[in-house]
């Protein structure tokens, strides 16, 4: 294989969650001007069309479909969709997520399940949908975008923890159970990102600097800085890797 093809993602479909805004719109955005047919999901419409605007405006080709990821029963029609159109799904990227920030005896029964149906849950059934037109094609790279919270503990983040400690787990179990068919799974775990949702936060400046004291290279990561992460584990260069999650922390993980 030549070098140049190593990260060649062009004409490939993927599908993209959360991807109306944040890590998501940038990724589906990245994943466009390399080429691939994108297909974005969120629960903002509005947002999403405005994105595929945008998008085809670029020359990108792009697929837009409102839905609600955590209703499990929308998304093997949803992907039967991308699959009537596309004839394929080699990529998803199971980027939608959040967190809610209360101390431990604060947490809620809505809190957890909020955050664990969103964060975990929609991504078991997402790659199972998506699976099922992976095997057709014996070929397929799932990602999962995890967090360092996977691998390491934080104040006022049980739940968001213990989601990102089960989608790490997940991602091992699947990439077993798939190899066989030739579907890839691994998974990103990010520091900290610069983005509008954590822009607030980081206004608490003692908050800010115990998460810097905590990255040995001593800045927030950027959205750009997942990119690469992003093409090696969507093309051939990373085909012989599975069940892995990528710590994309600069170095947190590492004390």
């Amino acid at each position: 294989m030549k070098i140049e093809e190593l990260f060649q993602i062009k004409d490939q479909v993927a599908i993209v969650t959360g991807a109306s805004q944040g890590i998501g719109k940038d990724i589906s955005k990245l994943l466009g001007s390399c080429g691939a047919k994108v297909v974005l999901i969120a629960r903002n419409e509005e947002k999403l069309n405005d994105l595929k605007r945008e998008m085809e405006n670029s020359g990108y080709e792009v697929m837009s479909i409102p839905c609600d990821v955590t209703q499990v029963q929308q998304l093997s029609e949803v992907m039967k969709r991308v699959y009537e159109r596309f004839k394929r799904i080699d990529i998803l990227i199971n980027n939608a997520g959040t967190n809610i920030t209360k101390e431990a005896e604060e947490v809620t029964e809505t809190d957890w399940d909020t955050v664990l149906d969103l964060n975990l849950k929609s991504a078991f059934f997402c790659s199972q949908a998506a699976s099922k037109y992976m095997k057709k094609g014996q070929k397929g790279k799932i990602i999962n975008m995890s967090s360092q919270m996977s691998q390491v503990g934080y104040y006022k983040r049980a739940a968001y923890c213990s989601s990102k400690g089960g989608l790490m787990q997940q991602t091992r179990a699947l990439a077993i159970e798939w190899a066989k068919d030739h579907i890839k799974v691994n998974s990103i775990a990010p520091t900290f990102i610069e983005t509008p949702m954590t822009e607030t936060m980081f206004q608490d400046k003692e908050f800010e600097q115990d998460v810097l004291n905590r990255i040995p290279l001593g800045r927030l990561a950027k959205v750009e800085d997942l990119f690469g992460a992003v093409l090696y584990l969507s093309s051939s260069g990373s085909d012989m890797v599975t069940g892995q999650t990528l710590f994309v922390d600069g170095g947190w993980t590492v004390w």
